[in-house]
């Protein structure tokens, strides 16, 4: 079922791509897309509902116990303050020590649940959420700081995933995640088989393309291995610089527009992904 959850979520990131570009959608269009898209990744859209509700249920525990917990923590904050208060008037060295080993474990506790927040389930790297949390204004949706993106997108995915199935998929995006993670610890999955990194202005357009192609040039010298079948994976990328104030949105059409001219150059030299029989 979460192959489907994963499959569902990647339909509708397409959905929504597509009709970016429209003045005007109205529902049937969004369905006529959304069921384009779902024919071309075999799923049954009978089951969509339960997907969606499974998915739901899963959220919906999810933060239920992140509540309890951020709940539980807080009346523990609460209760060791109100010890180290009582504390320091009474000038208590022992019970300021016990409230300072209680804060260092709440400290832990913390970053545990912001890291589950965070966290893409399946790769390990930051989410979306991480992604407006900790670079963009939350009403203008504007970058906070600069630096520069890069956009992401592997190559032939939808055929890896036709020819090994959703758990080989699965599988390439955690391989490319992995090796993301070399380069740079700000990753992001942006949904489906597209990635973001996002470099702080210390790294030049210049570098990051360096790192990007120094990169794919030693991932293209590997092949994976699925039922006794070797292959390689590959992806595309754009870069864009932003500035403070700069538009999320329009920076990352800018690195698509780059990074869907570097897709045309890379498969004239990458041609599907290269299955051996082994």
């Amino acid at each position: 079922m979460y192959q489907d959850q994963e499959l569902l979520q990647l339909i509708s990131h397409k959905t929504m791509n597509s009709i970016n570009s429209l003045s005007v959608v109205t529902p049937s269009i969004y369905s006529s897309l959304f069921f384009k898209f779902a024919s071309e990744h075999g799923l049954e859209i009978n089951d969509e509902v339960n997907i969606a509700d499974n998915e739901l249920n899963e959220k919906i525990s999810f933060f239920t116990n992140l509540n309890n917990e951020t709940s539980k923590n807080m009346q523990q904050l609460s209760e060791s303050t109100d010890k180290a208060i009582g504390a320091i008037q009474m000038r208590d060295e022992t019970v300021l020590n016990e409230v300072l080993s209680e804060t260092k474990i709440l400290r832990e506790e913390i970053e545990k649940l912001k890291a589950s927040v965070y966290k893409d389930e399946l790769t390990g790297v930051f989410n979306r959420k991480w992604l407006h949390d900790t670079f963009l204004d939350e009403d203008s949706q504007c970058f906070k700081r600069s630096g520069t993106l890069v956009m992401i997108d592997l190559n032939y995915f939808k055929i890896i995933n036709d020819t090994f199935g959703h758990i080989i998929g699965d599988k390439v995006l955690m391989f490319i995640a992995n090796n993301l993670k070399k380069i740079d610890k700000n990753i992001v999955r942006y949904g489906g088989d597209e990635f973001m990194i996002l470099f702080s202005d210390e790294v030049s357009e210049e570098e990051a393309l360096k790192k990007l192609h120094s990169l794919r040039e030693n991932i293209l010298t590997k092949k994976l291995k699925a039922q006794a079948i070797m292959f390689r994976p590959s992806f595309s990328f754009g870069v864009s610089t932003f500035q403070v104030y700069d538009s999320l949105i329009d920076i990352i059409e800018l690195a698509d527009k780059n990074m869907y001219n570097d897709k045309t150059v890379i498969k004239q030299r990458v041609i599907g992904i290269g299955v051996d029989q082994k």
